[in-house]
């Protein structure tokens, strides 16, 4: 599937959802020469954790984007208040339709139907809207997903692997989170692996596939 498809858009909701979400085929995307647009939707200043200066959030998903080797102008940044998305539906279909006509993406990657966090489940439906004609896959975050189910399979090498880590250790602001850590990713991607026999992967909802 990857192969026939150029032009790649992930939308991600808040810095770090899509290195979480996918990191390692964001890398396996890059290695294979595709064109990957990241849009993120909030610059999360409202949730800098005590200790950090406000914007230190944002400089980290620069610093990440860098590692990853997502070029500058496929970054998109819009600036959507955190855990408010829900009130703001019709300005985020519009920016969604701008993103369409611009990029015109082969294939969407945004936060799966089971998502319960009110910002990832508005992009998650106002994102199916706005690309209903293009290929949809959601990522997965176990710790807000109820009811993930796996129908596709990004396998990974180690490289890639390591690739995601190291972006997601460009957000000395999330350590904290008991999600952010080697020994999770690992796991996760090792679970993954294990379910399609290979030795690492990343899954995803299939949410629409057309067949040109």
């Amino acid at each position: 599937m990857l192969e026939s498809l150029n032009k790649v858009l992930i939308l991600a909701p808040h810095p770090d959802d899509a290195e979480f979400g996918l990191g390692g085929t964001i890398a396996r995307l890059k290695e294979m020469g595709k064109e990957v647009h990241v849009a993120v939707f909030s610059n999360c200043e409202k949730s800098t954790p005590a200790g950090f200066e406000i914007g230190a959030i944002e400089k980290e998903m620069y610093a990440s984007f860098d590692y990853l080797g997502i070029d500058k102008e496929h970054q998109h940044i819009l600036d959507f208040e955190v855990r408010e998305f829900p009130s703001k539906r019709q300005e985020i279909l519009e920016a969604l339709i701008v993103l369409r006509k611009e990029i015109q993406p082969d294939l969407v990657f945004l936060p799966s139907s089971s998502d319960v966090h009110q910002d990832h489940k508005t992009i998650n439906e106002e994102g199916i809207r706005a690309f209903k004609h293009a290929n949809l896959l959601g990522y997965e975050m176990p710790w807000n997903n109820f009811g993930f189910t796996s129908f596709m399979y990004v396998r990974l090498d180690k490289k890639h692997l390591d690739t995601k880590i190291g972006a997601l250790n460009c957000y000395e602001t999330q350590k904290h989170r008991s999600y952010s850590n080697v020994d999770f990713v690992m796991s996760l991607a090792k679970i993954r692996g294990i379910q399609i026999q290979k030795e690492y992967a990343e899954s995803f909802q299939l949410i629409r596939f057309i067949q040109m």
